[in-house]
């Protein structure tokens, strides 16, 4: 990505890793866990999720977050509000 790219979409980056912390908090998962279950390093989620750096992640990444944390990734462009229809039942969330 180049550079004035990424800095025109900075606050969307940043609001997206709000939002994967807000879910991974709602799941009772740590920076680790959910980390090691979508396989991607705790450094580089922990910068996705940072609300002070530019980091850019990939659309494949973002997925596999969303299904790490059982919510559509349309969830992570949403408000977060627990009746989003984007946002799958507790009772169907199964840790993998």
């Amino acid at each position: 990505m180049r550079k004035k790219d990424k800095d025109k979409y900075f606050d969307t980056y940043k609001e997206i890793g709000r939002r994967i912390s807000f879910f991974r908090n709602l799941r009772g998962l740590s920076q680790e866990e959910l980390a090691a279950k979508v396989d991607i390093s705790t450094s580089h989620l922990s910068k996705i999720e940072a609300p002070n750096t530019n980091t850019s992640f990939s659309l494949d990444i973002l997925l596999v977050i969303a299904d790490g944390l059982n919510v559509h990734v349309a969830a992570f462009f949403n408000p977060p509000e627990m009746f989003n229809p984007f946002v799958r039942s507790a009772e169907n969330y199964k840790q993998k």
